[in-house]
């Protein structure tokens, strides 16, 4: 199956963290965004977007430029939400940090559509693991990866307020002659050369009351980023639409047609009709975000194929093997052990 390649294009709506991350780094961010020709408006700074690797080589030239001390990490460090406030205070008015890391998906969509952040639950010991959309790796995803971690544990220990913390942070790349002052920045264990990116928690801290729950104003935040992630979407193929809202809520995978009109605010018929005037049925959407989803989620050796089958909303293992082999010509488990 051909899916669709990822959007090129990257929200800007974090640039005045950037700038914020050069000047404590000691350079003006200002001749590097003329040299890459990306703009900085702020009166269009919520819709505005740079392509992808524009930003990578943003990325690589601030790192460059940065003496002192190791730009990721100040980025990371100095991250807030001055454009979206909603998510700061969906955050800190979450009962539990498991609620808050509902905040992932949303971030997908507002700030990077490449970077992919999950969590992952194995008895004793969680994990947030942070991946490249479709495996898609370059040189200066390393950067990102810790930049990301950064403000995790900084917003993370916040939320526990002194009343525990994460214990190791596991990068895929090799150790990098700066490692010393990401230990210094991250005040964890560090492990370079692992399977996957991830922030290790003990299991039970994700279920521990926060002491900053506000029910009645975490559910009014949630609501308005739901207000902003509709009009980000509007003008967009429906189609698309349908695709990142099953990715970003697969349990509507199992529910048809009808529970996804339902959360897409369409009638079953309109989005019927709606969808094969782009061309593109919803069996083919639902396709082809399952196996997007399968594929990731393969890659995660923890869960069992009966426990993705079930999430990708299949009557049971058997078909949800037909369903890949359809799709790319193995077995599940044959894709698992490349």
């Amino acid at each position: 199956m051909n899916l669709p390649q990822p959007d090129p294009l990257v929200p800007l709506i974090t640039l005045p963290n950037w700038v914020k991350a050069a000047a404590a780094c000691g350079f003006n961010l200002a001749p590097l965004l003329d040299a890459l020709g990306i703009t900085a408006d702020l009166m269009q700074l919520e819709t505005a977007t740079a392509r992808s690797s524009d930003m990578e080589r943003l990325m690589a030239v601030c790192v460059q430029r940065s003496r002192q001390r190791h730009f990721p990490l100040v980025l990371g460090e100095t991250f807030a939400f001055e454009y979206l406030p909603e998510l700061e205070t969906f955050l800190t008015t979450s009962p539990t940090l498991r609620e808050s890391a509902r905040i992932f998906d949303w971030l997908r969509v507002l700030l990077n559509p490449h970077l992919v952040m999950r969590l992952i639950d194995h008895g004793d010991l969680a994990c947030l693991r942070l991946d490249p959309a479709g495996g898609r790796v370059t040189t200066s995803f390393q950067w990102f990866v810790e930049a990301t971690f950064a403000s995790v544990l900084k917003f993370g220990r916040t939320l526990l307020g002194g009343r525990g913390d994460f214990v190791r942070a596991s990068f895929q790349h090799a150790r990098p002659d700066h490692a010393d002052e990401v230990a210094r920045a991250l005040r964890l264990t560090l492990a370079y050369g692992q399977n996957h990116n991830e922030l290790q928690i003990p299991s039970c801290l994700l279920d521990l009351p926060l002491q900053g729950a506000f029910d009645s104003l975490h559910q009014q935040a949630e609501q308005r980023v739901a207000l902003r992630l509709s009009s980000r979407h509007q003008g967009r193929a429906l189609s698309a639409r349908l695709a990142q809202l099953l990715q970003a809520q697969p349990s509507l995978l199992a529910g048809g047609m009808g529970a996804a009109a339902r959360a897409l605010g369409q009638h079953p018929r309109t989005l019927q009709r709606r969808l094969a005037a782009e061309g593109k049925g919803f069996s083919r959407v639902v396709d082809e975000v399952r196996l997007r989803l399968a594929q990731a989620w393969l890659a995660d050796h923890g869960q069992a194929l009966e426990t993705i089958s079930a999430r990708l909303g299949f009557s049971d293992r058997r078909s949800f093997t037909r369903a890949f082999q359809r799709w790319t010509g193995q077995t599940p488990s044959a894709f698992r052990g490349r």
